[in-house]
């Protein structure tokens, strides 16, 4: 049927014309529809992930009172009840923790041994101290075989280092050591042996329970005047 046939229809019989005529597709949208916006929640779902993600304000009471926004609240310490409360807990911490360090400064660590090393320019001593200053055990290089002007060398120094150590560790002594210090007094030739044999393979049982080292040497100031330097 054509177009015209379809309108004279439509004129003459109404109900006949109606249902000849060409239905309305059913994608339209009602104006006046009670159907949820679907579509519209879907694409405020990432806005609203973007605003917490971001730390926006807000726009509504409900994404106020929502359990995310108050975790990230505490997170990055937006209250300051409860920073002012961390803060004075971190410092009653530091203050008591202050003073029992001061009150027994080896209250958390045992008080350490001490390895004093004596080098003189014509022989090496070392000894060997528990913590309270009493000595354990001492060697020099005229203990073991060196005489006279043979004792200051840098040998000498060497060989009595690995006798003191493998002295220590057989004694046992090494079992009661949990903290060593090394105490250098004097700049001679000794002090370098001391020095190689601790860094070498014979110091490896020891150079592991060492904390610190320090330098006793003498210095003098003021007094009387002192001999002159010997010149050869």
């Amino acid at each position: 049927m054509t177009s015209f046939s379809i309108n004279a229809l439509f004129k003459t019989l109404p109900p006949v014309g109606r249902q000849c005529h060409p239905r309305i597709s059913s994608c339209t949208i009602r104006p006046f529809s009670s159907s949820p916006r679907a579509s519209l929640n879907q694409r405020d779902k990432p806005r609203d992930i973007e605003r917490q993600i971001l730390d926006r304000e807000p726009e509504s009471s409900a994404e106020s009172s929502s359990p995310l926004s108050a975790i990230t609240k505490m997170m990055q310490g937006d209250n300051p009840a409860s920073s002012s409360s961390q803060a004075s807990n971190y410092s009653r911490m530091a203050e008591s923790l202050e003073a029992d360090v001061v009150k027994d400064p080896y209250s958390d660590r045992s008080p350490p041994h001490h390895l004093h090393v004596y080098c003189h320019k014509h022989n090496t001593v070392i000894t060997l101290t528990r913590p309270n200053g009493e000595p354990m055990m001492t060697a020099s290089c005229g203990q073991i075989g060196f005489r006279h002007a043979g004792r200051g060398g840098f040998d000498p120094a060497y060989q009595l280092t690995s006798h003191v150590i493998s002295q220590i560790t057989e004694r046992g002594y090494i079992l009661d050591i949990k903290r060593l210090e090394i105490v250098y007094r004097g700049f001679s030739k000794g002090r370098d042996g001391f020095n190689k044999v601790l860094l070498g393979n014979e110091g490896r049982n020891i150079r592991g329970l060492i904390t610190r080292v320090c330098d006793a040497t003498r210095v003098k100031f003021g007094g009387t005047r002192s001999r002159h330097v010997r010149r050869l």
